[in-house]
């Protein structure tokens, strides 16, 4: 299925100079959510996949249906605040300051295989603290998925060295 033609641009959004990649058409087309859950399902069916992780907000839409049709639990990874506590954090940079990732301390377990699902790799530091977040429960991150890679930011090089890394359309 080509999903790069269900994938909108917008230029010059959210700023001047930035072409924004617009995924809800994605969203919409029920053949188009089919095909990328099978896809990262069958992905990550063999990578020995024990729970699927996701990243506060869109990732969710990826994830939540990959880790129901695997038949393994599924793992928020929320903003700062959301999530009642006992929590762990991990920090990372933005362009302008700093955000948070948080999980439950029961979200992980000592050596479970984990993967992690996004929307969209850019520069990788949500990523990045995403594994390391996973990590400090003791959980092995064994792949971190994407729907869309923006190739051009490089964003795979801030990810953990030797976690296998994949997605389904690149830019």
């Amino acid at each position: 299925m080509d999903l790069k033609s269900l994938i909108r641009d917008v230029p010059d959004y959210p700023s001047e100079g930035i072409l924004f990649r617009d995924l809800t058409p994605v969203m919409a087309d029920p053949r188009a959510m089919n095909h990328i859950t099978e896809t990262l399902a069958e992905y990550l069916a063999a990578k020995q996949t024990q729970a699927i992780a996701a990243i506060d907000a869109r990732g969710f839409i990826f994830g939540a249906p990959v880790a129901a049709k695997l038949s393994v639990p599924f793992v928020p990874l929320r903003k700062a605040g959301k999530l009642p506590p006992p929590v762990v954090g991990a920090d990372y940079a933005l362009e302008y300051g700093t955000a948070r990732l948080e999980a439950s301390t029961s979200g992980a377990t000592q050596g479970q295989n984990i993967a992690i699902v996004d929307d969209l790799l850019a520069t990788g530091g949500t990523a990045a603290a995403g594994a390391k977040l996973l990590e400090s429960l003791g959980a092995n991150v064994v792949s971190i998925v994407f729907l869309v890679e923006l190739t051009f930011l490089s964003g795979r090089d801030l990810l953990p060295s030797g976690v296998d890394v994949f997605s389904m359309v690149q830019y």
